[in-house]
């Protein structure tokens, strides 16, 4: 760090991540080690590139000899001398974090809110890394009762749970918020009686799950009604709202037609946050377009903004709090609230809906994995698609292309990003199914499959999703022959 004081105050010219990934690593392939530059962003290309090329060159290295044992838990401000030009500083990320989210919300305002008649909280932690930042920002900070947390306490297993908040793997949280697995309301339960807002955060507490009583809010249409609702945001109605939003491409995009109708320029990305970096630091890495304040997301439960330039699941339950207390502002003591279902289904009502859900086929055959994206890439990117018929049900391909992507940023390029098959249904609404290979490793790859749909018509938008895909999905699986080459008659997980 630069000028760093004794309590660590400086400027950083990067960061070490030591974290519970759920990148494949470590004993329990639950560890990860990652690099963020100095402006917060994960590590671009050309440092990668280059840190790799450094890589090859190196002929010996150093170790540090009789340093001190360093106490990760000593006073805030302690300090080790490892060498003469090399110290350790022990600093409170909690009150740095909370800092920088109270530069983003009226904690003030959410705290009034949190305290009405008809408001209540439900935040999974998950076991995970983000339960002790909830306690002290959900808590401490905006005076949620104790009851609002489950699971909040950190543990080196994650209670031997997996830690990632989706429907499966939530199924604790997805259950008390009233829903079904496939995010459909329960309808035994009451929904007068549940909580008014559902989180989880995963074992890092970067990524984030929202739900409101009986009513779950897919990625892709929670970063879309965040960019709606940018109003309600102190962070971004200060600025006069947002200045660029992205999106990784197997997101829904329910995010472009918000950007579209308000003029903001809109990205869509290869999956991988270093893109998003690349944009959110365009004009201070690249003398480019600023693009701050900035909003993006991934369809994998991940949300961000440029305030830390990464995913952050708790500032993603803040920008809904914030929503819902917007919402709610000309609404009486004693009357029942605006809840998430309302906010949801009036957007659709205004924008349409994007249909949305993931097929992951998990520990596929690395072979037969290949073998997937290999027949689509011949018979359908590279094929004639005009001589496939329409389904029974009247869903018609219409073309298919394989993703690739130039940063507007650096120029960069990254090709075959996934395969992209476009569909056009009775109702002449667009539709897409996108395929993605996940790991190829000896153990087997993932085969994903993003399917989407746009529906227009608000007399179809309580349909389920997992319903309103089934032609659409059925269709798709049948083109590819999945089952044919994989043997799977029915994904591992559908989110």
């Amino acid at each position: 760090a630069d000028g760093a004081g004794q309590d660590g105050d400086g400027i950083a010219q990067g960061g070490i991540v030591l974290t519970a990934s759920h990148n494949p690593g470590g004993p329990g392939e639950d560890f990860g080690i990652k690099y963020n530059e100095g402006l917060g962003q994960p590590a671009g290309e050309e440092f990668t590139d280059a840190l790799y090329d450094k890589t090859l060159k190196i002929s010996s290295y150093k170790t540090i000899s009789n340093s001190p044992d360093i106490d990760l838990a000593a006073p805030v401000g302690t300090q080790y001398q490892l060498t003469p030009t090399s110290t350790v500083t022990i600093i409170d990320p909690f009150d740095v974090y909370l800092e920088t989210l109270k530069s983003c919300f009226d904690f003030d305002q959410l705290k009034k809110f949190g305290a009405r008649e008809g408001f209540s909280m439900l935040f999974d932690g998950m076991h995970g890394a983000g339960g002790q930042f909830a306690q002290k920002v959900l808590v401490d900070e905006l005076g949620l009762a104790e009851s609002s947390l489950m699971r909040c306490n950190p543990l080196p297993d994650f209670g031997k749970c997996h830690p990632d908040p989706n429907l499966t793997y939530a199924s604790e949280l997805v259950k008390k918020m009233g829903l079904l697995p496939d995010g459909g309301a329960d309808p035994s339960h009451d929904i007068s009686t549940l909580p008014a807002l559902g989180a989880a955060n995963d074992g890092d507490g970067d990524r984030n799950l929202i739900a409101g009583a009986g009513f779950f809010v897919t990625p892709s249409d929670s970063m879309a009604l965040i960019a709606d609702n940018w109003q309600s945001i102190p962070q971004f109605a200060s600025c006069g709202g947002l200045k660029g939003v992205a999106r990784s491409m197997p997101s829904s995009a329910a995010l472009d037609v918000v950007a579209e109708a308000q003029n903001i320029p809109c990205f869509v990305t290869p999956t991988g946050w270093k893109f998003f970096g690349n944009l959110m630091s365009s004009k201070e890495s690249f003398d480019g377009k600023d693009y701050a304040p900035f909003l993006c997301g991934e369809e994998s439960f991940g949300t961000g903004s440029d305030h830390v330039r990464e995913k952050d699941g708790l500032w993603a339950v803040l920008a809904w709090m914030s929503i819902l207390s917007k919402a709610n502002e000309e609404v009486g003591d004693g009357e029942a609230l605006v809840g998430v279902k309302d906010i949801v289904t009036s957007h659709w009502a205004k924008y349409g809906r994007h249909f949305y859900c993931r097929y992951d086929y998990e520990g596929v055959d690395s072979d037969d994995a290949n073998q997937v994206m290999d027949y689509v890439r011949e018979n359908f990117v590279n094929g004639d698609t005009s001589s496939v018929e329409a389904s029974d049900s009247g869903i018609k391909l219409v073309d298919a292309v394989e993703f690739s992507y130039t940063d507007p940023v650096d120029g960069s390029q990254t090709s075959k990003q996934g395969l992209i098959l476009n569909f056009k249904l009775p109702s002449g609404d667009p539709a897409r199914v996108v395929f993605r290979l996940s790991g190829t490793g000896s153990s087997g790859a993932t085969v994903r499959m993003y399917i989407e749909q746009y529906e227009k018509d608000s007399s179809k938008h309580d349909m389920s999703a997992p319903i309103a895909l089934k032609d659409l999905a059925d269709e798709a699986l049948s083109l590819v022959q999945m089952e044919k080459t994989t043997g799977r008659d029915a994904p591992t997980v559908i989110t």
